[in-house]
Formats: structure tokens, C-alpha cells, sequence
């Protein structure tokens, strides 16, 4: 399993072994022992743009079954174009698609200081890709934090990265969308 994401796969500012990515490593070890063996690729601060450079790479070197796409946010936080953002993510998705690989792509949603319109049509272009391209699709990452109550307490002082108490529940959004590709 490759897992290619942003700094929400990374671990960014907490322990690895306590981001969502090893919590998956060793339940996937639980559940599948001896079966899968994953490899975290995700970088703090990647964009789709970088995913799409990198992955023909992680591609021939792993030679993943399952590949986990998880990018997309900072494009938006940085107001990337939308159509760029879809443009990456389809050519991620082809790719791992003709490497003989499942694929789950992971949405993101982005505050409402974007805009309605914006965030609307930002988090459809996860959506529209995984119809179009008969993938797997987690719509929101991390839904059940940071739209909870808890919210404040579930992220670092920056607002936009979940601390270690988080990554569990970010597990728990993963692997319902996950377990029906490791069949």
C-alpha cells in the first residue's frame, strides 16, 4: 500500500508512530498479518502537482496494490487553480490505475474564508474524479474533527493540522473506505 499525501499523512509536528498512516500500518499488521506492507510517501506542504512529478517513481519502485491518494489541500490553501487540482489528481489516478493498483482518494474541504462557491466546487472535484474514474472515495478526511464539537481541541495552534489524539479518528474515517480494496 502506498499512501502519497500531504503533511495530514505526514505526521506533521506530532510522533509518526501516532499519525493516522502508522495507526494504519499496525492495524493493518492486526487484521492482515503478513499481507500488506506500507510504504508513507506523503511529504508536509506537497501539492497535487508534486504527487502527480513524484508517483511514476513510487510507482516502479513499490510497485504498490493499493495506492492512497491523499492531496489536494494545499493546492486550495494556496488558491491553485481548481482545475489544475483535478488535472494532477486524474493523471495520479490513471497512473496508479495502469500500474494495475486500486485506488482510494482521499478528499479534503477547506475553510469558508475561500468562499461557498470555491470550497463547493473543491471539494466536488474529489467526487466527480472518483465517479468518472470508478475509484474509491473518502469524501472528507477529516469529518468528525474538524466539523465536531471538539474541533479547537483537536488541532495544533495552526488551525489546520490535527494533533496526535486526532489521528485514531482520522483512521477511523480511513479505513471503511480502505478495507474493501485489500479483498
Amino acid at each position: 500500500i502506498l499512501v502519497l499525501g500531504d503533511s495530514l499523512s505526514a505526521a506533521h509536528n506530532i510522533p509518526t508512530e501516532q499519525g493516522w498512516v502508522q495507526l494504519l500500518d499496525r492495524k493493518l499488521a492486526e487484521s492482515h498479518p503478513g499481507q500488506w506492507r506500507l510504504v508513507n510517501a506523503s511529504i508536509s506542504g506537497e501539492t497535487t502537482a508534486g504527487g502527480r512529478t513524484r508517483l511514476t517513481g513510487l510507482l516502479a519502485e513499490h510497485r504498490p496494490r493499493v495506492v492512497i491518494i491523499e492531496l489536494g489541500g494545499n493546492d486550495a490553501l494556496r488558491g491553485l487553480p481548481l482545475q489544475s487540482t483535478a488535472d494532477n489528481l486524474r493523471n495520479m489516478v490513471q497512473a496508479a490505475k495502469a500500474s494495475g493498483a486500486r485506488v482510494l482518494l482521499v478528499g479534503m474541504q477547506i475553510p469558508p474564508n475561500y468562499g461557498q462557491a470555491y470550497a463547493r466546487k473543491f471539494a466536488e472535484v474529489f467526487v466527480d474524479i472518483s465517479r468518472e474514474q470508478q475509484i474509491a472515495l473518502l469524501p472528507f478526511l477529516l469529518k468528525g474533527i474538524a466539523d465536531g464539537a471538539d474541533a479547537t481541541r483537536l488541532f495544533q495552534a495552526d488551525r489546520i493540522h490535527p494533533q496526535a489524539q486526532a489521528h485514531p479518528r482520522i483512521l477511523e474515517n480511513v479505513w471503511p473506505a480502505l478495507e474493501p480494496l485489500l479483498r
